[in-house]
């Protein structure tokens, strides 16, 4: 468990750091809505990412979800996450909401540019909101499971940087679900007889690997895209 202690502390470290970062620049956009045109840089890099190496922006590079992540799990119930949250359809439903709005408030205030800026700043506050409310009374990272950019991520991402499992030596502990930021549960796999994880929600974390006390866990690293 030594591992999984000092990865849980490095990742927690960085995690702060872009909680801090998201909060000041959430608070600056009040008064700099070009801040808010980081909104989009944001999205498009997390699914570049997500696309070339798996979810791995939604570990600790997304500001939002850090702050979900730490600031949100210290007052959060830790409950299940329902599992139709999960489901194609309904994140499909949330990513055409989501965009089609930000097409229209964008067409509908072009070419003003810092209009626009504050719409972004405004859009990240709502939806902070809607996390934070998520996480008082389900999980920390509810939000995270239907984010439009986590979304795109899992479906054009999966099979990127996969995870691995030696069904000879897991024992079905399932201490690695216990320890998944989005309470995924590796150990499942054994029972199919998998030994590429494909599981398309899986952050690259790290932490599974580092807290499986029979080392059953492994992760393969594809090339870059």
């Amino acid at each position: 468990m030594e591992d999984y202690k000092a990865l849980s502390k490095l990742r927690h470290r960085k995690q702060l750091f872009m909680s801090a970062i998201f909060i000041l620049l959430l608070g600056a956009g009040r008064f700099f809505p070009v801040i808010g045109y980081l909104v989009p840089v944001c999205m498009v890099l997390g699914i570049y990412l997500g696309i070339s190496r798996g979810r791995i922006w939604c570990n600790y590079f997304c500001p939002r979800g850090s702050f979900l992540d730490t600031a949100g799990k210290a007052v959060s119930l830790g409950r299940k996450i329902p599992s139709f949250l999960k489901r194609t359809p309904f994140r499909i439903a949330v990513l055409l909401f989501m965009f089609s709005m930000m097409a229209l408030q964008v067409a509908s205030r072009w070419p003003d540019f810092r209009s626009i800026g504050f719409f972004f700043i405004n859009m990240l506050s709502a939806v902070t909101l809607v996390g934070i409310i998520l996480a008082l009374f389900i999980h920390q990272r509810t939000w995270c499971t239907f984010c439009p950019v986590a979304s795109f991520s899992s479906w054009f991402g999966r099979g990127r940087n996969p995870m691995k499992i030696d069904s000879s030596l897991c024992v079905e502990c399932r201490l690695c679900s216990r320890v998944c930021p989005l309470q995924l549960e590796p150990y499942r796999f054994k029972s199919e007889g998998l030994r590429d994880m494909k599981e398309k929600d899986c952050l690259k974390c790290g932490l599974c690997i580092a807290a499986c006390p029979k080392k059953a866990l492994s992760q393969t690293r594809n090339p870059e895209v």
